[in-house]
């Protein structure tokens, strides 16, 4: 019997063993590890949701932000800890992004791990300038369309979710406008003000504070519903492509082989962190969005139908990695 089984045991025996493993369960530390830079969408949620998941787990919780390779690395990390709970991980939708471009890959997107809770869901922003003529999305796209040079569309990189929402956009419009990938939400929306490209699908923490100073004016939002922070911004399903959604989302995972009593200890305390009323307020503050805080099950049936579902886009547009 290892280490985990007899934690386990004790556990479920009750008594002075089951006392002092929760206390040795309770002195060691939780590392949350993603794949984002500090400071990003990504670290803010998960050092939100540090604290009140440290409560819930009578732990301290680490966040361990390991940037690079569009998320490769963590995740790459994380596939590899140890399966017993002390090494979890924050992914978003960039994850079955990558996974359906087949990117080269040291892990399995789904069977390298356990999902534990989906955290949020939020959608992206599209921005043009406050002085371009287009004041609603079906105006932009027949302005699009029309254009002898055809337009360009930003997005935070290559072979993000950003990107393939531009290229849902090209494929539900009928259009062909040409992606240009930057490094990062706030690099397409200065070249949006620069005039190097009219339009980008951008984060909304990143374009709201732009649109309330004047500099730019928002389309739509790319998600099912309007945003509760944008309510007078209509979706792109409601403006002008009824059947259009294009959000992400950010859910929390542990490394294949944690045992399921590990795993429903970690859901129910994710479930509880997001559940706190400040904290609800805030994380869906931070991404303009909704806050889930669910099943693993549910979390692992999301994953598997986004991979596939951008799998086809690719496909079907023969979009390739720039």
């Amino acid at each position: 019997m290892n280490r985990r089984d007899l934690l386990a045991a004790a556990l479920a025996a009750g008594g002075p063993w089951a006392r002092r493993a929760q206390a040795q369960e309770a002195a060691r530390t939780v590392t949350l590890i993603h794949g984002f830079a500090p400071g990003g969408p990504a670290d803010g949620i998960a050092r939100l949701v540090a604290g009140p998941l440290g409560e819930a787990l009578h732990q301290t919780v680490v966040v361990d932000p390991r940037p690079g390779a569009g998320g490769n690395i963590a995740a790459a990390t994380l596939s590899r800890a140890n399966p017993d709970g002390s090494v979890i991980g924050l992914v978003t939708g960039g994850h079955a992004v990558t996974a359906a471009f087949g990117r080269n890959q040291n892990y399995e997107p789904i069977d390298d791990f356990e999902p534990l809770s989906q955290l949020v869901r939020y959608a992206f922003v599209l921005v043009v300038r406050a002085d371009n003529p287009a004041r609603d999305l079906a105006t932009a796209l027949r302005t699009a369309g029309a254009s002898r040079n055809g337009w360009q569309f930003g997005s935070a990189g290559s072979g993000t979710t950003q990107h393939l929402a531009g290229e849902l956009l090209n494929s539900m419009a009928g259009l062909q406008m040409v992606h240009v990938p930057y490094r990062g939400d706030a690099a397409s929306i200065t070249a949006v003000l620069t005039g190097e490209i009219p339009l980008a699908i951008t984060a909304a923490n990143v374009a709201i504070p732009m649109q309330q100073s004047g500099q730019v004016h928002l389309l739509a939002t790319t998600g099912q519903n309007r945003s509760v922070g944008l309510p007078d911004v209509p979706t792109v399903s409601e403006a002008a492509l009824p059947g259009y959604d294009a959000a992400t989302w950010a859910g929390l995972l542990a490394p294949r082989g944690t045992p399921r009593a590990v795993v429903a200890r970690l859901n129910a305390a994710a479930v509880a962190a997001v559940r706190d009323s400040s904290v609800r307020t805030r994380l869906a503050d931070l991404v303009d969005g909704e806050v889930v805080g669910g099943t693993p099950e549910a979390l692992r049936e999301l994953m598997t139908g986004e991979i596939a579902r951008w799998r086809s886009l690719i496909r079907d547009r023969r979009i390739a990695l720039e």
